[in-house]
């Protein structure tokens, strides 16, 4: 199941959840090497200064890569005694190996801060990020050596850590994440890309964010080109839904997601979708249909008509928006979403460019679909035998382009490895080539 691009793009995700802390006296804590990246983008979005926590695991002597413990700066160390124990590990051997971690930590707390001191943490709100968390060993003891050096709350944000360490994790005051598998493995095969930092490489996002809260630099590693990307309240009918928007600078279309039951405008599926989107050139909406109290209600969640009237209210919403005006306007829908996108399609007065339906129910659109003339994209899993023959049915009462796309193998979720990718690069060629002008090519 992969989750996201690479680490730049955890990092934006992460980042989201992370903005309530956005006016609070934050540092951020990256965890080299691979956590530095990450952090860096949190960082940027928060406006908060950051800084490492070096801390080393301490691998199982014939098998380095299982973590029996882990130390950090400060002199803190952690020993598993149940992995010890497990593999018939020394005392000698533990004390060999922690001290020869602690000397390449030492190494390293001088390569990474040449000629600079640590952050002071005093009193303030620190945020340990790494890429990922499988024993947890090592965020544990970053946590501990945070509260050491005096920060007087300590979170740990993550873009995915293992659900039986998600539930034994202590140290931190709490724990931010992004997803939570049953099945981990590793933390590389939740990236498409999970290629190594280098130290020279967190030098450089370390003097980068430097600048940046020095006011050298006006321009966020999230806002490359003075981007929106904001949290925004839509006020529709009696209630206000939230969202995020991401909009390139000058947009010249936009992608709004309707996701379907059980999900949420976190959810990172569709975040991963989002993120390629926007790096096709597209804008971003990612937004709640429904308040959290209307979802306790379950007839609103399959309410179809009230789903596809609110996501046309957005749709309007949007493009009162002086930023969004000029914007042609596509619909990605999920599962019951997918219904609701091609509800608001077929409405009066709803102009909209394309619409891409992943693993949706377009049936309970019902009569609605003859009235759909947008360009519409059906993008089944193969091994989803009845939504598949569902969406055939669809499909033949629409009255636009349409597209059936099976992805070989997929399940409704998309959860195989490749397969939400290929629905991203899928809805991506098709938005790109119905949401762009003609003279404007998407970037490579």
């Amino acid at each position: 199941m992969v989750l996201f691009t690479d680490r730049v793009d955890a990092g934006r995700q992460l980042a989201r959840q992370l903005l309530y802390l956005r006016e609070q006296d934050v540092v951020v804590l990256g965890i080299p090497r691979g956590g530095v990246p990450v952090a860096f983008e949190v960082a940027a979005a928060l406006g908060a200064p950051l800084d490492v926590i070096v801390v080393r695991k301490l691998g199982v002597p014939f098998q380095p890569e299982f973590a029996m413990g882990a130390i950090g700066e400060g002199g803190e160390e952690l020993v598993d005694e149940s992995v010890v124990a497990l593999t018939g590990v020394t005392d000698a051997e533990v004390s060999a190996v922690e001290a020869r971690e602690r000397v390449t930590l030492d190494e390293r707390v001088e390569r990474l801060r040449p000629g600079r001191s640590r952050l002071p943490l005093d009193g303030r709100t620190v945020v340990i990020v790494d890429d990922g968390v499988a024993t947890g060993a090592t965020a544990r003891v970053a946590c501990d050596v945070a509260r050491r050096f005096g920060a007087e709350t300590v979170i740990l944000a993550v873009p995915v850590i293992a659900a039986e360490t998600l539930a034994e994790m202590t140290g931190a005051d709490d724990i931010v994440y992004l997803s939570a598998p049953e099945e981990f493995w590793a933390v590389g095969q939740f990236y498409t890309d999970f290629s190594a930092t280098t130290d020279d490489e967190v030098a450089r996002l370390l003097d980068e964010a430097a600048r940046r809260v020095a006011g050298q630099d006006t321009v966020t590693a999230t806002d490359p080109d003075n981007d929106a990307d904001v949290e925004v309240e839509i006020p529709v009918d009696t209630v206000t839904l939230h969202g995020h928007l991401h909009l390139p600078a000058s947009p010249t279309g936009v992608v709004l997601f309707a996701h379907g039951s059980g999900s949420s405008r976190h959810s990172p599926r569709n975040q991963f979708v989002a993120d390629l989107m926007f790096q096709a050139g597209l804008g971003t909406l990612l937004f709640d249909l429904l308040t959290p109290a209307e979802e306790l209600d379950r007839s609103n969640v399959f309410n179809i008509e009230l789903l596809g009237r609110r996501l046309a209210a957005v749709t309007r919403w949007l493009t009162d928006r002086a930023d969004a005006s000029e914007c042609r306007v596509g619909y990605f829908g999920a599962s019951t979403g997918a219904a609701a996108a091609l509800w608001a399609a077929g409405e009066p007065g709803v102009q909209i460019a394309a619409v891409v339906s992943r693993g949706g129910r377009p049936d309970l659109a019902g009569a609605r679909l003859p009235q759909v003339t947008a360009p519409t994209l059906l993008i089944v899993g193969g091994a989803d035998a009845t939504v598949l023959e569902l969406n055939r049915e669809a499909q033949r009462l629409l009255s636009g382009e349409t597209r059936l796309a099976v992805v070989p193998g997929a399940t409704h979720l998309f959860e195989e490895p490749g397969a939400l990718g290929a629905v991203a690069e899928l809805a991506a060629d098709w938005f790109t080539r119905h949401l762009l002008p003609p003279d404007i090519e998407a970037p490579a």
